[in-house]
């Protein structure tokens, strides 16, 4: 089923900040972003136990927990399971990410993308959650970029497990979606070439991005789309970069990429908006993207996310993108061309 019928509305809220993701948040200002977005009307909220090893969900459920369970859309992850035992969260071996959570949790936690280890995470998230029921399951990072060349055989164990084991939570009704949330293309292309199973929508994060978007322009989002396979874009800010931060995939950004976002910024200001306008504006304006779920640790971010969408941008400045190949000519853009 397309899950735009499940999606409250075309922004949600991503919580990987709130597992204190590059900082350590205090808890009550972490509760205060989620009570932010709640009050301003976001209503899908997506989550990971991989998120400070649990804290994201612990504190996202801490302020649903008085909110009508009927009035908003959760999504959570499988392929890390959260045990008892401690660790060291800084010597996690997160591929790409290095250190990305080292200020979360110190619970251990093991990747395993088995059908047993599938029940497992969605019970365990179900308690730290403190809710029933979850609407969609994402299958976490299965690819490149946190599994180097072993990725394949890692999807392959997803596929046989975690898949199935969530292909029948729909099945039964205990789930009403699933997909795949990973931050590259391929296994979402290897995905759509299955016979099954069949997912219902796919969370990309950082590959639609007006910073990397041409391999996914390309195939990927066409294939989806053709399939009825939405997509949810994660990541809008590529990791914080086109917000006013320092970081893009999650690392420092290099030259090349500051100096493409300081020609973004200055071309938002010539035409009078926001380079968060800009940045959301574009993702939301392809077909095949059904939401985009920006991350937050500060409430007054919320707000600023919302005028950004609200914001009008004139197809003059897009015009200016193109012109510069900041975006690829065949990318759709909000506003029409007039002629």
């Amino acid at each position: 089923m397309s899950i735009r019928s499940l999606l409250p509305g075309r922004i949600g809220f991503g919580t990987a900040p709130l597992g204190n993701m590059f900082r350590a948040i205090p808890d009550d200002e972490a509760a205060a972003t989620v009570q932010a977005a709640w009050d301003q009307g976001i209503r899908y909220f997506d989550t990971a136990p991989l998120y400070g090893a649990g804290l994201a969900e612990i504190r996202l459920g801490d302020v649903l927990a008085d909110k009508p369970r009927d009035a908003y859309v959760l999504s959570t992850k499988v392929g890390r399971v959260i045990l008892d035992e401690v660790e060291d969260p800084a010597s996690r071996e997160l591929g790409q990410k290095g250190a990305l959570f080292e200020h979360g949790r110190p619970n251990k936690m093991v990747n395993d993308y088995s059908a047993d280890a599938t029940l497992r995470s969605v019970e365990d998230s179900l308690k730290r959650l403190k809710t029933d029921r979850l609407d969609i399951v994402w299958v976490h990072d299965v690819a490149q970029d946190f599994y180097g060349d072993e990725w394949v055989n890692v999807y392959e164990s997803a596929r046989t497990g975690a898949f199935r084991a969530l292909t029948r939570l729909r099945e039964e009704g205990v789930i009403k979606a699933w997909g795949l949330g990973v931050n590259k293309v391929e296994p979402l292309e290897m995905t759509l070439d299955l016979d099954e199973p069949r997912p219902d929508a796919f969370l990309l994060a950082g590959r639609y991005t007006l910073l990397d978007h041409e391999r996914a322009l390309q195939r990927l989002l066409p294939a989806a789309a053709a399939q009825d396979v939405d997509i949810v874009v994660g990541g809008p800010y590529s990791s914080g970069i086109l917000a006013g931060g320092s970081h893009f995939e999650y690392a420092e950004a290099p030259a090349h990429i500051i100096e493409k976002v300081g020609l973004i910024k200055a071309l938002a200001q010539e035409h009078g908006i926001g380079i968060k306008s800009a940045a959301l504006q574009f993702v939301l304006a392809h077909p095949a993207v059904a939401a985009v779920i920006p991350g937050a640790t500060r409430p007054s971010r919320i707000a600023e996310d919302l005028a950004a969408l609200a914001q009008d941008v004139p197809y003059a400045f897009w015009k200016s993108l193109r012109d510069r190949k900041v975006v690829a000519h065949e990318a759709p853009v909000p506003v029409k061309d007039a002629s």
